[in-house]
Order: C-alpha cells, then sequence, then structure tokens
C-alpha cells in the first residue's frame, strides 16, 4: 500500500487548507485511515481517523470543531479540511492506514502500519 498527501502550504492564521491522502494498493479501500501531525522538536500526534466505511470518525480534542475528516471510497482518497487554522497546527501532516480491519479508530501511532510521506502545513501569525 502506498499512501501520497498533498495539499499542504502557507495560510495565515485563520484560513483553511484541505490535505488528500491518495491509497493505491488492492485493498487499501479496506483499512481505517488516520491523520497525524508532528511539529519540528515534538512527538507525532493524532489528529483524526475515519473508518473504511466513513461512517465513524474521530477528531482529537485539540482540534474538534476546526478540523474534519472525510473519504471518497471511489477515489480511494481521505480529506482532512482544516478550518480556522491557528499558527500552533503548524506542522508536517501524516496520513496513515490501518490494515487491521477492526472497527477501533487508533489515535496511536502503533496501530497504523502505513505512512505516507507527509506534507507541510505553516500557519503564520
Amino acid at each position: 500500500v502506498q499512501l501520497q498527501a498533498s495539499g499542504g502550504g502557507l495560510v495565515q492564521a485563520g484560513g483553511s487548507l484541505r490535505l488528500s491522502c491518495a491509497a493505491s494498493g488492492r485493498t487499501s479501500s479496506r483499512y481505517a485511515m488516520g491523520w497525524f501531525r508532528q511539529a519540528p522538536g515534538k512527538e507525532r500526534e493524532f489528529v483524526a481517523a475515519i473508518s473504511w466505511r466513513g461512517d465513524n470518525y474521530y477528531v482529537a480534542e485539540p482540534v474538534t470543531g476546526r478540523f474534519t475528516i472525510s473519504r471518497d471510497k471511489a477515489k480511494n482518497t481521505v480529506y482532512l479540511q482544516m478550518d480556522s487554522l491557528r499558527p500552533g497546527d503548524s506542522a508536517v501532516y501524516y496520513c496513515a492506514a490501518d490494515r487491521s480491519g477492526s472497527t477501533y479508530l487508533s489515535a496511536y501511532v502503533r496501530g497504523y502500519n502505513y505512512w505516507g510521506q507527509g506534507t507541510e502545513v505553516t500557519v503564520s501569525s
């Protein structure tokens, strides 16, 4: 399975970005997907996750109400819509896939088997 993240960039505080993660592979459409982020000098942290059907999702508390996760099964792509961005949201954002088939949406790095290359988001004040 290969994951290709895109959509990052430079945006002013209060602005929006939409990240995309395109998955390729025979069974990747059956994987739960997650987004994580990592700022310089910090650990990678969970942002959001969505089930393979797209009917269940979980968003981390720091971004609740501002970020939305969704997926297009036909395109095998997961999106992270980021609104009301803050300088503290600046990080490299990674998408990840969980091949376990579990209905549980993991918020931990160890819960995912495949990772994309990351896309950088910079929010200026």
